[in-house]
């Protein structure tokens, strides 16, 4: 459990640090993503919206309230930092391991703290590449992280296709050759490449 919060922290660093490289050029906010119809502001609100907001809210145990959920983040031209701020609330509210205990109701399902919290890291992580990829950045996640980013995916690879949030998957040139994060996006529909 205090695995998942370091590599929770790890994440939402990571996230920052490529929300920051996006700039301001609106031109960028139009470009295409690796996530289907998504451009890049669609991509942004999306990961803005469950990976800080959504993070905190569950740690909490409230709902997102309506005017998050219709909120254009990228309107605001400080929206990268206000992300990172947000960022930081959410993940020292899953600081306590008791909030990692329990049951979140989502609204459609419950389903424990952890797993709740492990899908978002995914989100962080998988997103955030998706995000620098579309920004021309590098993205780093750490060999740790990219092995529970892996088993997160592996385990929910089924629910987010039902839900087309996943394409399908991949197949890698040489799988054996391949970090743990790179299998992780291939099992999630993406084409990581070095």
């Amino acid at each position: 459990m205090s695995e998942l919060h370091a590599y929770m922290i790890e994440a939402a660093a990571e996230a920052a640090r490529v929300a920051r490289g996006v700039g301001g050029d609106p031109a960028r906010l139009a470009a295409p993503t690796p996530c289907g119809e998504w451009d890049t502001r669609t991509l942004l609100n999306h990961w803005i919206l469950y990976t800080s907001h959504g993070l905190e809210h569950r740690a909490l145990r409230k709902p997102l309230p309506e005017e998050l959920t219709a909120r254009d983040f990228t309107a605001d031209p400080d929206w990268a930092t206000a992300y990172a701020e947000q960022l930081d609330r959410a993940v020292a509210a899953w600081a306590a391991p008791e909030v990692r205990e329990g049951e979140i109701d989502l609204g459609h399902a419950v389903m424990p703290a952890a797993e709740v919290a492990s899908m978002i890291v995914k989100e962080l992580a998988v997103h955030g590449w998706d995000v620098a990829r579309a920004t021309g950045q590098e993205h780093h996640c750490g060999a740790g992280l990219g092995e529970f980013v892996l088993e997160v995916v592996d385990r929910y690879a089924g629910l987010y296709r039902r839900y087309d949030g996943f394409a399908a998957p991949v197949a890698l040139p040489d799988p054996t050759a391949a970090t743990a994060f790179e299998r992780a996006l291939a099992l999630s529909g993406r084409t990581p490449t070095r």
